[in-house]
């Protein structure tokens, strides 16, 4: 399935796009709305045939009722949806989108998603709702995958907001590690640790790399060279940002 990707320029960096689209009738916009807007964007890449990975949060929540929307509507038929978390697919199945798993269609053709983070580099980090290792094994497998983000999700390094990043651990020994309050349970049977950078840590690949050898460890929500396209709603418009050398 070909790909069609509305108004964007290659460049040498990612940069932003300033879109059409531009909010001048409203002056104020709650986050949720920010929220919506950006999701919406992004469901303008589907294409009726496509194989979708459906994201988990707040913001990719928007997206797949929007798909849903289009779908009743038959403005896009023939959409497979595939859920990264059990919500997700609860979301999906209320909406009447068809559904299979990533067993039945290991080539995804586009998925959407929220963030916690955007760097600069289009560097990642999600999970916060304990779906990370379902998201990342979907969204590592498809063809393009669109984050979409409110403009404070914007940092200038991974860590930046203070905000945690997950780490999907097993439940076997895992207080050994100091945590004292009762874990949160992912879809997989795991259990959430909160990781906190008080600075800059640099190399996110080598502390990725570090992070995996640790024994007991399943995942980590740093998203790593995997966003393609990222689409961030602001007061001022909407901006979309892509990876370096995408045509």
């Amino acid at each position: 399935m070909a790909i069609t990707e509305p108004h964007l320029i290659g460049t040498d960096k990612p940069q932003s796009v300033e879109s059409p689209l531009a909010f001048s009738t409203v002056k104020f916009h709650s986050q949720d709305d920010l929220k919506r807007i950006a999701a919406y964007k992004a469901v303008e890449y589907v294409e009726s045939g496509m194989v979708i990975g459906l994201g988990t949060g707040s913001t990719a929540k928007h997206a797949v009722d929007r798909i849903g929307e289009l779908l009743n509507l038959g403005k896009l038929t023939n959409i497979v949806g595939i859920p990264t978390s059990k919500k997700t697919h609860e979301q999906a199945l209320a909406l009447d989108i068809p559904l299979w798993s990533i067993d039945e269609h290991d080539v995804v053709d586009l998925a959407i998603d929220g963030a916690d983070e955007v760097d600069p580099m289009l560097n990642l980090v999600k999970g916060g709702g304990g779906s990370l290792l379902r998201e990342k094994m979907i969204e590592g497998a498809c063809k393009k995958f669109i984050v979409i983000v409110d403009e404070s999700k914007l940092v200038d390094y991974i860590g930046d907001c203070g905000l945690a990043t997950p780490v999907e651990v097993v439940p076997f020994c895992w207080r050994v590690g100091g945590e004292e309050s009762e874990p949160y349970v992912t879809d997989n049977g795991n259990y959430i640790v909160d990781l906190y950078f008080k600075k800059d840590i640099g190399d996110l690949k080598a502390a990725s790399d570090s992070m995996m050898r640790l024994t007991g460890v399943v995942e980590h929500g740093m998203f790593i060279d995997m966003a393609m396209t990222v689409i961030v709603a602001g007061e001022l418009g909407i901006s979309i940002k892509n990876k370096q050398g995408l045509v």
